[in-house]
């Protein structure tokens, strides 16, 4: 292997992160595509954040990482701000995207800007064992000219961003997401009870184009030039709500 070729190498298994959220993905999703996952709205979900590999460069750092939920279709990313703006209108002083604080475990300073609504930040230790739990309280219809029920809603993307935090603070680690559509209460259900139906249905030679269903999603690496970064994002430390979940380690430097 050249060297610049196992350069490229380490530094990719350096960094190398997994996410999983505790959520089923759907069985109406054929082979070779990109899973889709039902949420419940307002309802809690677990994300699980873990650095994978070798941990010795990473003792006594602490990550700072971004969840963000934002449209899958390149067509509403482009019309984000006025779909965002609109929503808040119809719901003021509430959140697209939320931390369930007391459900959370080992955070430190959670933000939650009141000026972009569908991202959330946070301070990690990548050995130890972190769980956000987060909350999505908008659903996928009301992004679409007309509600026709959840299954013809926008498919969102729910994306996690990691950094490094102090000297080398806003340096990229890894990114990574998933699609989710997000349903009224119980609709997550209904709608996975549906898909399992209308693929028993099938003959056996076509369900086998399908992808079955797994208990939780583990979202997808992306590379930094396919990453969405939303037109939304206001940064305001002044107007965030920080909180703490555990004690911060005293090496915890930088600001957001």
């Amino acid at each position: 292997m050249c060297k610049v070729a196992y350069i490229t190498h380490f530094v990719v298994h350096l960094h190398r992160f997994q996410y999983v959220l505790a959520a089923a993905t759907s069985t109406a999703t054929k082979v070779n595509e990109e899973t889709l996952t039902y949420l419940n709205q307002g309802q809690s979900y677990e994300i699980k954040l873990k650095k994978l590999g070798e941990l010795s460069a990473y003792r006594g750092k602490i990550l700072k990482s971004v969840i963000r939920i934002c449209f899958h279709e390149r067509r509403l990313q482009y019309m984000e701000k006025e779909q965002m703006a609109a929503w808040q209108a119809s719901r003021p002083g509430e959140r697209i995207l939320e931390v369930d604080v007391p459900l959370s475990y080992g955070l430190y300073d959670v933000s939650q800007d009141r000026h972009n609504l569908n991202t959330v930040k946070f301070l990690w230790d990548p050995t130890k064992e972190v769980g956000v739990y987060v909350k999505v309280n908008c659903i996928s219809t009301e992004f679409t000219p007309k509600r026709h029920g959840g299954e013809k809603g926008v498919t969102f993307k729910i994306q996690v961003e990691t950094y490094f935090n102090g000297e080398d603070s806003g340096k990229h680690l890894h990114s990574a997401a998933c699609q989710i559509k997000v349903f009224k209460l119980k609709g997550a259900d209904r709608k996975h009870k549906q898909d399992r139906e209308r693929i028993l249905k099938r003959p056996l030679c076509e369900q086998d184009k399908f992808q079955p269903s797994y208990d939780c999603t583990v979202l997808n690496d992306i590379p930094v030039e396919s990453q969405f970064f939303s037109s939304v994002a206001v940064t305001s430390v002044t107007s965030s709500v920080k909180t703490t979940v555990s004690t911060p380690p005293e090496n915890i430097t930088g600001e957001w």
